[in-house]
């Protein structure tokens, strides 16, 4: 083995820091440890982080590949190459945006700036997005929104000062397990408390004071119910409203009253009068998938963080707190020229624009006017059409997107780059195959969901041929544009460098963050704008608010409830969701053995089994929505509710059958629910032997 190198844990986005050994040469990582001297997590560390880390179990690509006729074959990195740039000229010389870069929060921050360096300034493509659209999307908006500036304003620091948890639409409790760890601490001691949101009884919810289930779909009716009944009992901090906010008469002025919204919600009164009080402590809210992935998602984040202003819950030891999951979707966010230019920069800025095509030494008429519709409005141009080529990196659409047929064929009819560390369901759509290095494998940084940028280590070599994203990236792009980067190899501190000092002054400024200094202090919080600082608590400065937006003062807002976007009805009587499992990576590229391909598990409380027996045929049944049919076993769960239908989100089965309907303002998609209908096995195959084609005699 090698000598332990200190580096992050790329499972989710805590950013716990270990400290790794190499096994063989391009045999992966031998054994991990939780490194003590870490400022993210003390040498705290989880069983999954770690197994995955050192004994990944999907199938690792080792060579590139290209198809011919049915089938990919394996090739070698210049004809691979080769072949993707001839495609690429091709479609940019009719119009930049016939290509679409899909990349992920998988990657480094200096691979992510690199792919957008790339998409924007060597392709000058507008249809550029990551999958941390697909996950997080709405919680930027709301903060934009509301503060002005993306990310959470408190700190892991922030969770013991706590006295009340509030957990809404997550499940920290195994999708971050060492973060989780420090929330169900504090909430034990005295005077704390954890009260969790979710339709279904998780494990989370199992720790929970209070637990709190409304219908699928409702979480905007719920937190206006929760913030009505805090205004009509006298719970709303008066002086930092007056002090510190705007906008708060007009969402007082636009609530519904608690009762009825808290019917809408499916909520009985008491519970939200439970949720009311217990803001009246300090009290940090956190909340995930199960609010972002709504078409309401944008407006239910908004109306969360405005129970913390109007609670005065904003400050040290209280506040917004949106979990992450992937480990560097806030890197993306910050580094990928994405929906912004790097440290947040505002896109459609002149000023902004000439500098990052001074930097990048490009023409500035190469930039495109507009960030892009969105992951699924790419997919939909995919679709009819209007992309020719497609290049996706280190993620995995034909699963992870909601109606995954209809992202398969889209896909399948483009010419598709499929860059990876691991076979996916999307590679089997690819045309060229480029092999990618994965943990412990590469060479970069990342950012935690708290604002903390650490380094990432390589301990080993890539098996076989497969190279680093950033490598691969700056391949492309100098096929496309001669001397768009150094290399391959390329230096990751240069890059890293470069970066930074494009968000110097900015509001996620990390120029005061070198190697240098994360070698020497392991992690570092932002903004940092020198050597010696790093941030704390955003927009507090020694009891003084300050927040980046017009009036300098946090905005709330007045959206309601209006309706799930697909409603149960005769036809469709349930109400599908969807959740992770403790011991599965993502979309299963990582966890899943490879050729397995196994049935999925729907969970379904005793009722809604009996009330469907007939659909169901010695333990297993078929799940349809609108788009597609399923077969699945079936798991009586009483921590599901009766009407609702659980399945893993790491199965690409499950979002064959979801919905595509996206938040207007984030462009999230509708992942959370959608209506769905159970048939018997039998009566399937009888259907589609009816309707398939005649033989031909």
């Amino acid at each position: 083995m090698t000598d332990p190198k200190p580096t992050t844990c790329m499972r989710c986005a805590v950013g716990c820091g270990y400290l790794q050994e190499g096994a063989a040469p391009g045999r992966g990582v031998a054994a991990v440890s939780g490194h003590t001297e870490h400022p993210t997590s003390g040498g705290r560390k989880c069983r999954r982080g770690v197994r995955e880390t050192v004994d990944p179990r999907g199938e690792r690509l080792t060579t590139p590949l290209i198809r011919r006729g049915d089938s990919l074959h394996p090739t070698d990195w210049d004809t691979a190459l080769g072949v993707v740039a001839t495609r690429l000229i091709e479609a940019i010389r009719k119009r930049p945006s016939n290509v679409a870069v899909l990349g992920s929060g998988q990657q480094t921050n200096e691979a992510a700036y690199a792919l957008g360096k790339v998409a924007r300034g060597v392709f000058g493509t507008p249809h550029y997005d990551a999958n941390t659209t697909l996950c997080m999307a709405s919680a930027v908006t709301a903060y934009y929104q509301a503060f002005g500036s993306d990310a959470p304003p408190p700190t892991y620091d922030d969770i013991p000062e706590a006295e009340s948890h509030v957990i809404w639409g997550a499940n920290p409790a195994v999708a971050h397990p060492v973060l989780y760890r420090w929330i169900a601490e504090s909430a034990r001691a005295d005077g704390g408390r954890l009260i969790v949101v979710d339709p279904v009884a998780t494990k989370t919810a199992a720790d929970a004071d209070v637990h709190v289930q409304p219908d699928p779909g409702t979480d905007l009716a719920l937190a206006r119910a929760v913030l009505a009944h805090a205004v009509e009992s006298g719970g709303v901090d008066e002086a930092f409203v007056d002090a510190h906010t705007e906008g708060f008469e007009r969402t007082a002025e636009s609530l519904p009253d608690a009762e009825t919204a808290a019917a809408t919600a499916g909520v009985p009164l008491d519970r939200v009068a439970a949720v009311a009080e217990a803001l009246d402590a300090a009290t940090i809210l956190y909340w995930g998938m199960g609010v972002n992935q709504s078409i309401q998602g944008t407006a239910t984040a908004r109306a969360l963080i405005d129970l913390c202003l109007a609670t005065g819950n904003l400050g040290p030891g209280s506040g917004p707190f949106s979990l992450t999951g992937q480990a560097n979707s806030m890197g993306n966010r910050v580094c990928a020229s994405k929906g912004t230019w790097p440290g947040h920069r505002e896109f459609t800025d002149a000023s902004n624009r000439e500098r990052m095509a001074k930097v990048w030494d490009v023409p500035l008429t190469r930039l495109p006017d507009s960030s892009g519709p969105g992951f699924v409005s790419i997919v939909d141009g995919l679709a009819r059409g209007d992309i020719d080529v497609c290049w996706t990196v280190a993620t995995n659409p034909v699963a992870g997107m909601p109606d995954a047929g209809y992202v398969k064929k889209a896909l399948d009819d483009a010419f598709l780059v499929v860059q990876d560390a691991f076979r996916s369901d999307t590679l089997e759509c690819a045309d060229v195959v480029l092999p990618a290095a994965t943990w412990g494998e590469s060479t970069g940084t990342v950012m935690n969901m708290e604002r903390r940028v650490s380094p990432v280590t390589a301990v080993n070599a890539p098996p076989g041929s497969a190279r680093q994203d950033l490598d691969i990236v700056a391949a492309v792009g100098n096929r496309i544009h001669d001397g768009a980067f150094e290399g391959p190899p390329v230096d990751p501190e240069s890059v890293f460098d470069e970066l930074r000092e494009l968000t110097a002054g900015t509001t996620a400024d990390i120029s005061g963050i070198t190697y240098d200094r994360l070698e020497r202090d392991l992690a570092v919080r932002w903004p940092a704008p020198d050597e010696d600082t790093e941030g704390g608590y955003r927009y507090y400065d020694d009891g003084a608010w300050s927040f980046p937006t017009d009036s300098g003062r946090a905005r709330f807002s007045t959206a309601v409830h209006s309706a799930v976007p697909e409603p149960i009805d005769e036809e469709y009587p349930l109400t599908l969701t969807t959740g992770r499992e403790s011991d599965t990576y993502n979309t299963g590229v990582r966890t899943r053995d490879t050729g397995e391909t196994d049935t999925p598990t729907a969970r379904m409380h005793p009722r809604t089994i009996a009330d469907c027996l007939l659909s169901l045929d010695r333990g297993e049944t078929v799940i349809e929505s609108r788009r597609a049919s399923v077969a699945v076993e079936v798991a009586p769960s009483d921590d599901v509710p009766p009407g609702v239908v659980w399945l893993p989100i790491h199965n690409a089965a499950a979002n064959e059958l979801t919905l595509s309907a996206v938040d207007p303002e984030s462009a999230e998609p509708n992942l959370k629910q959608c209506a769905v209908t159970l048939h018997p096995p039998e009566n399937v195959r009888r259907k589609r032997e009816r309707d398939a084609p005649p033989l031909s005699t």
